[in-house]
This record gives structure tokens, sequence and C-alpha cells, in this order.
């Protein structure tokens, strides 16, 4: 299990991501697979140089690749009002109230003058001129305006005329929450066919945008986030060398055979092949709901996997002969991994369809290749085993640290979040769960595109609202500590860490972009810097819980 680290643009919050994974994280932005799913809706763009307005069910959303609308420099003319609004007038003569919303939200309600309507209505009856083949005119003859407006359709005239304003517009429009504004948090509010219906060539057009701004980041004291008290629970409390021993026995299992128990019943060592069923038992001792993630059809039971069971499973088998049905309750403790069985009285049912006897290789030098690639000795594969479960501790262990960390930073930080960020925060932990799982095995490609619809994403988004705000915090705030404690990297680890990410995307033959590499670069060392002064500038406290599967 590889160390986490924390990315932390302010802008752009990440996915707190392991090394390990990080390459199959980082293709979910990239993979046709998930990028092809999760808009969901039919919609239209319209692109013009470095100008793009896209149009969804009724809803307009204005975009300006790598870089927020704001522009920066415009001079401007102030007037406050009142209900927290700001009125500011433009060169271009532009009326923009600024209303702040809640969660980092600003709505800025926009009034564009007449002339510049009849200027770009002009504009756009020109270009219509141009282009059109209108039956009874010659190519470049002057074409009335009511005659061209009937061929091409009022509709489609008003239509092209609004999308010009709202172009021309807009970056002006915005330039009040320059340096503020997230990066395509911005959206048109007003309905286009709203616009286009009320729009006058010779008439002033209003509309609305709303805007996420960045969030003001505060401490719950100052600068609460030195010598933070953090527990940090190690689910694992066995040794390396345990850990270890462990594995060479599952390796070795691994070589042996299984031959079926011709008599007697279920013994230590021995195999069976159970069906299990479950039930709540209620207060008053009937039998309640089922609990399904506790069934299975044709479930292998190793008797020597006891400590990885229910406490008292494996024993209240034990004896069990084939084609017996025994019916047994058991309490699922604290400690169990899904929280919302913790407690709960159940009677299992299981029905043993057959036993087995394993027989395991004589240990020997002859079968340590079989153990273990490279290995010609059984010492050998001992100590190899034992090197990589002491290193696995230690990046375990490293691991939950800073994830504990995380957790009391969103404790001491203050702040709203921004709806655009939660929300892509969310996508992002949604795509890399995808990816994770289809990486190792478990799901299949057409499975990740379906859960990559935008249901799904939805139902996650809303299911996981309160961790997913917990980690854009955590980001965010990784964020300001680096800037407060001017914490730096060198130039070396920059390309040595690109050096890495480059490595691990051609690994799994995936495209990338150079420039978004040296970026996410730049955030897993600023993250990694930041979580080293935090272990080094806290006070740490460990403790041992085992949580059974």
């Amino acid at each position: 299990m590889a160390s986490a680290v924390v990315c932390t643009s302010c802008i752009c919050p990440r996915v707190f991501v392991e090394q390990a994974g990080r390459a199959a994280v980082k293709a979910a932005s990239a993979a046709p697979v998930l990028s092809s799913s999760f808009c969901g809706k039919q919609s239209w763009t319209r692109r013009e140089g470095r100008f793009s307005l896209t149009h969804r069910n009724g809803q307009l959303n204005a975009r300006r690749p790598a870089s927020c609308w704001a522009h920066v420099g415009f001079v401007v003319n102030t007037v406050a009002v009142a209900n927290e609004s700001v009125t500011t007038t433009t060169p271009m003569g532009l009326e923009v109230v600024e209303t702040d919303r809640p969660n980092c939200r600003v709505q800025l309600s926009i009034t564009v003058p007449a002339n510049i309507c009849k200027s770009a209505y002009n504009d756009v009856i020109k270009e219509f001129s141009k282009k059109a083949k209108v039956p009874g005119f010659r190519p470049g003859k002057r074409i009335p305006e009511n005659v061209l407006v009937n061929y091409i359709g009022p509709a489609q005239v008003r239509s092209s005329a609004v999308e010009a304003i709202l172009k021309k517009t807009l970056p002006e429009a915005l330039s009040s929450v320059a340096g503020r504004a997230l990066k395509e948090s911005e959206h048109i509010v007003s309905k286009f066919q709203d616009l286009e219906a009320g729009f006058s060539p010779d008439g002033p057009l209003s509309y609305d945008v709303a805007v996420d701004v960045a969030p003001e980041i505060k401490w719950v004291t100052e600068k609460a986030y030195r010598n933070m008290e953090v527990e940090v629970n190690l689910e694992n409390d066995l040794t390396p060398g345990q850990a270890a021993a462990a594995e060479f026995r599952s390796r070795l299992k691994d070589l042996g055979s299984l031959r079926v128990k011709e008599t007697g019943g279920l013994e230590m060592c021995d195999v069976a092949i159970i069906d299990i069923s479950c039930n709540r038992i209620n207060a008053d001792g009937s039998l309640g709901d089922k609990v399904l993630s506790a069934e299975q059809k044709g479930f292998q039971l190793d008797t020597e996997d006891g400590a990885n069971f229910l406490p008292g499973f494996v024993d209240a088998l034990i004896g069990i002969n084939r084609e017996e049905t025994r019916e047994f309750d058991l309490v699922f403790p604290q400690t169990w991994q899904q929280e919302s069985l913790r407690g709960i009285h159940a009677k299992f049912t299981g029905y043993c369809k057959e036993i087995f006897v394993r027989r395991l290789p004589e240990v020997d030098d002859t079968i340590a290749p079989k153990l273990m690639e490279g290995c010609t000795t059984i010492q050998q594969v001992r100590i190899e085993l034992q090197n990589k479960h002491e290193v696995i501790q230690v990046q375990a262990k490293k691991q939950a640290t800073q994830l504990a960390i995380a957790a009391e930073l969103s404790k001491v930080v203050v702040l709203d979040v921004p709806n655009s960020l939660l929300e892509e925060q969310g996508r992002q932990m949604y795509a890399a769960k995808l990816i994770e799982l289809q990486a190792q095995a478990k799901l299949t490609k057409e499975q990740v595109v379906q859960l990559s619809s935008q249901e799904m994403v939805t139902n996650y988004l809303q299911a996981q609202k309160e961790k997913i705000m917990d980690s854009v915090k955590q980001t965010l705030a990784v964020a300001e500590i680096y800037k407060l404690e001017n914490l730096q990297y060198t130039e070396e680890e920059l390309n040595a860490e690109i050096e890495t990410a480059i490595e691990e995307f051609k690994r799994y033959n995936q495209e990338y972009d150079e420039k978004r590499v040296k970026e996410q670069a730049a955030e897993l060392l600023e993250g990694s810097k930041v979580m080293d002064w935090l272990v080094a500038n806290s006070r740490i406290s460990y403790s041992i819980v085992t949580f059974v599967e």
C-alpha cells in the first residue's frame, strides 16, 4: 500500500490519491470510457476564437479554455447599493449589479445598452447577407433587411444576435470578479429562449450570470493547523514477521491440493463449501430482515482463516457434516467494517455441500522458485517476504498518519465550499474509484460505462456530500498552509516527479498533456511538502484497531 499525498490547487482541487495508483487516477481525465459518459444531457456548443457558449436544456454555460472569464485591467466606476449589491458601469457601457450569494457564489445582473445590441444585430445581418443565397439576388448584391430576415427566419436571426451580444459582453461583464472567479464555474442563469424572445435590436438586453469565487480560508484559532493533536488508528496488529509467515503459508497452500473428505465432520485445517444465509434478530427474539451482504452460495471456507471472519463463525461450523444444515446466533462486533451492522444480533444458517482435506507439499528448497519468482531457497523466500511486509507496514503507517492529519485539518479550517468545487471534487473522486476498480479487474469497461451515467454520478455526489466537502476543505487547507509556511520544492524534485508520471502514463498506454502533467507534479509535490511539515509539527499518537471484514 503506497503513501497518500494531497493535491493543492485551490482553484481546481483534486482527489487524494495513492502513489501506486496515481497513473490510473490521472488517466481518468483522459479515458474516453468516463469522459464520454459524464455529460449525460444533449447539448450544442459554439466556439469562436477563445470563446465558447454551451447550450444545455435551456441553460447557457460560458467557457474560456484554461482561464477565468474575468479580464484584469478594466477601469470601472462603482456605486454601492443596498442588500450587499454593487453596481458597476464598464467602459463599454454595461451596467453590472453584483450580489453575493451563499456558498461563495456571486450573481451578476447585466444590462447591455441598446447601442451595443443594435451593433451586434447589424453585424449578424451583415454576416448573413454575405453567406445567404436568396433567390432573385445575385451574390454580393445588397439584400433588403426584411427580405433577408424572412428568408433566414426571425427566430434564427434573434438567436444569432443574442449569441453575438453574449460573446461581446461577457468578458467585460465579469471583470468585477477578476482574480476571484473559479475557473469554469460561471454560467448564464437566464434561459436562452427567454433572452431570444425578449430581444429587440433597438432596446437593451438584460441577463444574469452566476459565478463561484475563491473562498476565504480561516482557522478556528490563529494557525490552528500548528501542533494539532492527531490520533492515528492502525488497522493491522500483525508484526512484519507474522504477516510474512501468514503470506508464506498462503503461498504454500496455493501449491497444495484438496481431496474430498470421505468420513467425519469439518475440522481445523479443512476446507468446506458452504451456503450461508443470515437474518437479523429483532429485540423480541423474532427473525427480522435478511442481511444480504452476509449471504453467499458456494462459499469456500478455509478454517485457518478464522481471523478474517465474524468472531465465532468458524467455531460454530466446526463438526458440521456434509449435507448438514446448522443454525447459530452471532453478534456483529463494533469493529465490523460495515458500520450499519455493528452491534446487530443475527441468526446464521449454514448448509455444508462438501468438505475437503488439504495436502501441502514438503517445504524444501525445490519449491522455492514456485513460492516466489527469483528465489532458490526457502530462506531466501522468507527474507523477501519479511522485507516486503516491513516496507508495507511503514507505508501503511505513513498513509494512515496522513489521512488522520487530513481529517483533523477539515475540523480546524473554516470556509464556505463553492458548489462548483464540490461537484468537481466529487466527480474526480468517483472517477478515481471507477478507474481503481477497473485496474483491479473488478469492473469491466462495459460496467464502468454503465456506472458513469449522469444519474449514477449525481447519486454519488448526493450520498457522499459530506465526505466530498471534507476532501475539498482538506485540499484548500493544504494549499493555504503551503503559502503560509513558505514551503518549497526543488527543480530536481519537480523533474523527477514529471519523469515518474510520464513513465506511468506510458506503462498504461495513456495519452497525456505535458503541461497538465507538470501542473499535477507540482500539486503532488506541494501536498507532499505540506504533509511532511504537518507530520513534523503535530502531536501524533497511534492505536491498533482491528476491523473485521
